[in-house]
């Protein structure tokens, strides 16, 4: 009936509490982007089903992903996130009484940080529209590399309970995921011929930052509020900044 689809990157840190909270479905597929650590060792002894590929595209993993799944509903879950028991009961009910058509349901992400569960900013979307993360087998696919979504001509419905993110455990960890980020949207843009320019390198990263921290009232989560949207403004800067210098080359 329900299918748990993966994606990991030496998470050993994260992997089995992870793992542990998807109980509740019929399989767990773990995508590994070939872990240097013991995630698969730790990913197998929960249970899981591993699969060895390449994190180089987000989409194309999850398409890889729901190629190996064996159920009707793929529940797509990060190695950072954990699904809590109110969000496992809801995501259960939904697929057993299958009767409203829809080709998938979104789910809305609580961010937490150093402890700290962020309400604004740059999570802001994320927390009160959700990401489109259970979709039914054969009712679309996945596209863009890095942020990707999920496409099909169906409905998409809404769930009410909230899947918990627990990304960046300090700011190094934060940075290496930036830059890795950077690359891969650089890279994106690139083969998209994105237009690129000195002012934008410069004012888009203000803008954001702008937009997260005002706009969007990241101010309102304190000090935490304040370092994430430099953060992502930053990956902003580093993306803009790759693909200049791709030009350049």
């Amino acid at each position: 009936m329900l299918s748990a689809i993966v994606l990991s990157k030496n998470s050993s840190h994260d992997i089995t509490r992870t793992l542990k909270s998807l109980a509740f479905c019929d399989e767990i597929i773990v995508i590994d982007d070939f872990s240097d650590d013991n995630t698969v060792e730790l990913s197998e002894k929960i249970g899981a089903k591993v699969y060895r590929h390449r994190l180089d595209s987000f989409a194309e993993a999850r398409n890889f992903g729901m190629t190996k799944a064996q159920n009707e509903w793929n529940l797509f879950i990060d190695d950072d996130e954990v699904v809590e028991n109110d969000l496992g009961d809801e995501i259960l009910k939904q697929v057993q009484d299958d009767t409203k058509g829809y080709n998938g349901y979104f789910i809305k992400r609580a961010e937490f940080w150093h402890d700290k569960e962020l309400d604004y900013g740059e999570v802001w979307k994320a927390r009160r529209k959700g990401l489109i993360r259970l979709v039914k087998s054969g009712s679309g696919k996945w596209e863009g590399r890095v942020h990707e979504r999920f496409i099909t001509d169906g409905s998409i419905g809404r769930l009410n309970n909230f899947l918990h993110h627990y990304p960046h455990p300090d700011v190094e960890s934060f940075l290496r995921h930036i830059n890795k980020y950077s690359t891969m949207r650089s890279e994106e843009l690139e083969a998209k011929e994105a237009g690129i320019n000195i002012l934008t390198v410069f004012f888009y990263p203000l803008l954001k930052f702008f937009y997260s921290y005002i706009i969007l009232l990241g101010f309102l989560d304190g000090s935490a509020g304040f370092i994430y949207s430099f953060m992502m403004s930053f990956h902003s800067f580093l993306t803009r900044g790759k693909l200049m210098v791709r030009r350049l080359s």
